[in-house]
């Protein structure tokens, strides 16, 4: 089951990665009607929540600064960024930088218990499901707001 959670993993990380290099610069901060966010704090969005899932993020992983919480958590918004937001670059190499972290992910660790259930899921390896999912599900979001972009 494991090798198939890395492959999921390095798979829909890939295809971001990809999607990323060949965006339009002048599309990212773009905020589309009907969409209540931009391509920008998706990709900050899925670094931030993968790094909450699988790393505890904010309080025992320092892997990102702790203001990503607020840029990029569930119910942020570019609305109310301040001028200094990490530029989608530093966001892509950090996305790298975790893929790496998440290969290193023992096998074993994906059977342990969480502490708690956390949005139904009560192992690590069910939380990893559910961010792999996550990272899918903005990924599509991503693709549908550049088209829209293009078409505006």
């Amino acid at each position: 089951m494991s090798e198939l959670m890395y492959t999921q993993f390095n798979t829909t990380r890939n295809m971001l990665l990809k999607k990323i290099s060949g965006l339009d610069p002048q599309s990212i901060d773009v905020q589309p009607i009907g969409f209540n966010n931009t391509i920008h704090w998706h990709i900050g969005h899925i670094l931030t929540v993968t790094e909450q899932f699988l790393f505890g993020f904010p309080d025992n992983s320092d892997n990102i600064p702790e203001e990503y919480k607020n840029l990029f958590g569930p119910g942020s918004k570019p609305a109310d960024w301040p001028d200094n937001v990490p530029s989608v670059e530093k966001l892509e190499q950090q996305l790298k930088e975790q893929l790496e972290r998440l290969n290193s992910i023992p096998a074993k660790k994906f059977d342990e218990k969480l502490p708690q259930p956390f949005l139904g899921n009560e192992t690590v390896g069910e939380l990893a499901v559910m961010a792999a999912f996550h990272e899918a599900n903005h990924l599509g979001r991503i693709h549908s707001m550049e088209k829209v972009i293009k078409n505006q």
